[in-house]
């Protein structure tokens, strides 16, 4: 499996997507949208607006966090595929 995460330094649900992916395991490629502007691009490109966290699972992006309701975690177990302890 293949996980890049759009991530910014500032962005709290940033770090907590990546702690997530870190305490399973999971490895991933960091791409950070302040320091390439071209990340910062290709975001708006695919969702419309420069929202962080993104994930992209083998090529499908998707977006872990809701606003106001944080890291959604249950999507995340299953979009990896990593069962629920």
């Amino acid at each position: 499996m293949k996980v890049n995460v759009y991530t910014a330094a500032w962005c709290r649900d940033c770090r907590a997507a990546k702690q997530f992916l870190d305490s399973h395991k999971i490895e991933y490629t960091e791409i950070n949208v302040d320091d390439d502007p071209a990340a910062s691009a290709e975001v708006v490109r695919q969702v419309g607006k420069r929202a962080i966290p993104q994930l992209v699972i083998d090529g499908e992006w998707f977006q872990p966090y809701k606003p106001g309701r944080g890291l959604l975690y249950d999507e995340l177990h299953k979009r990896l595929g990593i069962p629920r302890a």
